[in-house]
C-alpha cells in the first residue's frame, strides 16, 4: 500500500480516515514549520509575515481538504518558510529594504504639535491616537513632548 492510497489523491472524495491523518500530517508539518521561523509578537507583525503565514495557511488548507497534493503543497510551505528566513535576514542588514518591507517611524507629535499629515499618512484617526497617548498616561496631545508611530503601528513617546 502506498502513501497515495493512505492519504487520498487531490483528485479523489476523501475518507474520514484519510481526512483525519492528512489534518494530523498537517498539523504536526504547521507546528514544526512555525516553530523553525523567527519568533515575534502579535504586535511585531510586518506586512510581509502577514502575507507570508496567510499564503501557508491557505496553502496548507489545500492539503489539508484535498484539493491539492499533501507533497508539493508541504514543499512549497517549506520554500515560503525559507523565503520569510531569507526576507528577515535582508531587513536586518539592509536599512533600505528594512524600510521598504516594514516601513520607518513617523514622527507624529513634536513639542505638543501634532503633524496632522502624518496621522494622515499612517492611516491613524486622531481618536486612536489620542486612546493610544492615554493608555501611556498622557491626558491632551498638548503634553506630549514627541511620539512617534513605529512600524508596527505602535507609539512611542520619548520624554525631552
Amino acid at each position: 500500500m502506498d502513501l497515495t492510497n493512505i492519504l487520498g489523491d487531490a483528485s479523489s472524495d476523501l475518507t474520514v480516515l484519510q481526512m483525519s491523518l492528512r489534518a494530523i500530517i498537517v498539523f504536526v508539518f504547521a507546528t514544526v514549520l512555525f516553530r523553525c521561523l523567527p519568533r515575534k509578537s502579535l504586535a511585531d507583525t510586518t506586512v510581509i509575515d502577514l502575507i507570508l503565514t496567510l499564503l501557508i495557511g491557505s496553502s496548507l488548507s489545500r492539503a489539508l481538504t484535498g484539493n491539492a497534493p499533501i507533497g508539493p503543497v508541504l514543499a512549497a510551505c517549506v520554500v515560503l518558510g525559507l523565503l520569510w528566513v531569507l526576507l528577515g535576514q535582508l531587513a536586518m542588514r539592509s536599512t533600505w529594504f528594512s524600510n521598504l518591507v516594514k516601513g520607518r517611524p513617523l514622527e507624529v507629535i513634536r513639542d505638543g504639535k501634532l503633524d496632522e499629515a502624518v496621522l494622515k499618512r499612517a492611516h491613524m484617526g486622531r481618536r486612536d491616537l489620542e486612546q493610544k497617548l492615554r493608555m501611556q498616561g498622557y491626558a491632551r496631545i498638548e503634553d506630549v513632548p514627541r511620539a512617534y508611530i513605529e512600524r508596527n503601528g505602535a507609539i512611542s513617546v520619548l520624554k525631552e
